[in-house]
């Protein structure tokens, strides 16, 4: 498995995944979101590209300056979205898309990387328990209609 930056050829395999992680947004939005990703400097996407070409996983990954739940430091590098496919997810794709979006952020000075998931996504709760994150907090998050 190769682990690259995403390029424009990629999006629409990468959309595609992103759909199946976010699944309240259309294909359409997805691919325009990737392809406003692709163009900011600050906001990586890695891909996990297979020995037969077939992009099998991404990580998007930001850069945040604001205050992240649990961190100590600013910026923090922040794992915004990751999903590997389920053909590939018994090896150590997300582990490799997670090693590469740490090393874009200590090369940018980071000493954090943050990451958050739905209170009942278990399954994301033990990935990242898995690859060494560690929880810092729960919140529950309020609006109010004005």
């Amino acid at each position: 498995m190769i682990i690259r930056r995403a390029r424009e050829a990629d999006l629409p395999a990468w959309a595609d995944l992103r759909a199946q992680l976010w699944p309240d947004q259309t294909l359409a939005e997805h691919r325009r979101e990737a392809a406003d990703l692709l163009a900011a400097a600050d906001k990586p996407v890695f891909i996990a590209v297979s020995a037969t070409g077939e992009i099998a996983g991404f990580a998007e990954a930001t850069l945040r300056r604001d205050y992240v739940n649990g961190c100590e430091t600013s910026p923090v590098a922040f794992l915004e979205g990751i999903f590997v496919g389920p053909d590939h997810r018994l090896g150590a794709v997300g582990r490799d898309l997670v090693s590469a979006v740490e090393a874009w952020g200590r090369a940018l000075g980071c000493r954090e990387l943050a990451s958050d998931a739905f209170l009942d996504d278990l399954a994301s709760h033990a990935f990242h328990g898995a690859i060494g994150f560690e929880e810092t907090e729960r919140v529950v998050c309020f609006r109010k209609r004005l």
